[in-house]
């Protein structure tokens, strides 16, 4: 874990986001809406500039400042990015932190001459080809993004993974990226239920063991391969049973891939899970399987998990297994192949590989993720102060 110096006087920090969560429950909008409350627990200024952003909330301790309506054209959004940021209530911030580069775009040359810090979230561009866009859509996003990212200070990535990704795709110098981890709210989730309690609260059995997987319903997330791993061991584990949580495109190919492979009664697909149901379900469940194929830049979900004791197998894709190498490196598939998937459940499921405890998962979590560790660390990158 890194050590920082003590933190400096107060400051005023602007940050330039994506969307308002949890009206937009994405992992960017969630980390952005974390870190800000937590900057301005520590006695900071905060603004939150982005879109679809409520007008007024009298209950959040820092400002925000609605850039435009997600339902406006993306022309329109560009105007009203512009003209609405020149009414932002920090006027001269000490520094400020971008999170998406669409919307950083239109306001590079109204920035004010501060420090200014990218948070690399993933490759835009690469992440839209990889799900289905055209080649000419990607060629714009990654111009847009150099062109963000050439007017940046210092940058901010989530795992070792995606600094390679920054460095190598974008031919940003190592001297100006800072490995970060991101933050898990340990207040939110936490071990409060037993796990007969969580089941009983989400309709799921209490007597068969349960896998539990929140995705977006994309190719890169590797359900069919989970699927096609649940198939291998069903017959020596005729009870498991996997919970997938989550909407996307893919919803009726999984579904027919389920008929296909005869575990209809293995899966249950519980759709969109409200944002206060996910503590409840990281808890019912025996382990969290992340099966991603490709670009998982940190992987929120383990150390959401982990910080509910529940223990997590992930495949050696992106930042996952930074994560979990300190800890269950025996939780990291050899590969991202349903045979390989399918090895570490069987093993697991039939005690071969152990799980850690609950109160093992839940000390490591607070201790290396705590968004009480995390903020202090983002703040000094964006005020340039040393770690």
């Amino acid at each position: 874990m890194q050590t920082h110096s003590p933190l400096s006087a107060p400051q005023s920090l602007l940050q330039v986001a994506v969307g308002w969560f949890p009206t937009s429950p994405g992992g960017i909008e969630r980390y952005v809406y974390e870190l800000t409350h937590h900057l301005a627990a520590i006695g900071d200024s905060v603004e939150l500039c982005g879109i679809g952003l409520p007008e007024y909330s009298s209950s959040l301790p820092f400002h925000l400042t609605n850039l435009a309506s997600p339902m406006d054209s993306l022309e329109q959004r560009f105007w009203s990015t512009r003209a609405n940021f020149a009414h932002r209530k920090l006027l001269q911030p000490d520094a400020i932190n971008l999170h998406f580069a669409l919307y950083s775009f239109p306001l590079m040359q109204a920035l004010p001459k501060v420090p200014l810090t990218f948070t690399f979230h993933g490759p835009w561009a690469l992440e839209s080809q990889q799900e289905g866009t055209g080649k000419v859509s990607a060629l714009v996003k990654h111009w847009i993004e150099q062109r963000v990212y050439r007017q940046c200070d210092r940058f901010i990535v989530l795992s070792q993974a995606f600094g390679e990704i920054l460095h190598q795709s974008y031919r940003i110098p190592w001297k100006r990226i800072h490995v970060i981890p991101g933050g898990v709210d340990t207040v939110r989730f936490q071990p409060n239920l037993t796990r007969q309690q969580a089941r009983e609260k989400l309709g799921l059995p209490t007597d068969r063991p349960i896998l539990f997987t929140p995705r977006r319903l994309v190719q890169r997330m590797g359900i069919d391969q989970l699927l096609m791993a649940l198939s291998k061991i069903r017959l020596r584990i005729p009870d498991v049973f996997l919970v997938i949580a989550g909407k996307g495109a893919l919803r009726s190919t999984l579904e027919q891939q389920v008929k296909d492979l005869e575990l209809n009664n293995h899966v249950h697909f519980f759709g969109f899970l409200f944002d206060e149901q996910l503590p409840i379900a990281y808890q019912a469940a025996d382990l969290t399987v992340i099966p991603s194929q490709a670009l998982e830049g940190f992987g929120l979900v383990l150390v959401e998990s982990l910080a509910c004791g529940t223990p997590v197998l992930c495949t050696p894709v992106g930042g996952m297994p930074e994560i979990l190498q300190p800890f269950t490196p025996e939780l990291i598939t050899a590969s991202t192949h349903a045979d390989a998937i399918a090895l570490h459940l069987q093993a697991i499921l039939t005690g071969n590989i152990p799980l850690p405890s609950r109160e093992a998962c839940r000390n490591y979590a607070s201790t290396h993720f705590d968004w009480k560790t995390i903020a202090p660390q983002v703040r000094a990158v964006m005020l340039g102060e040393s770690l």
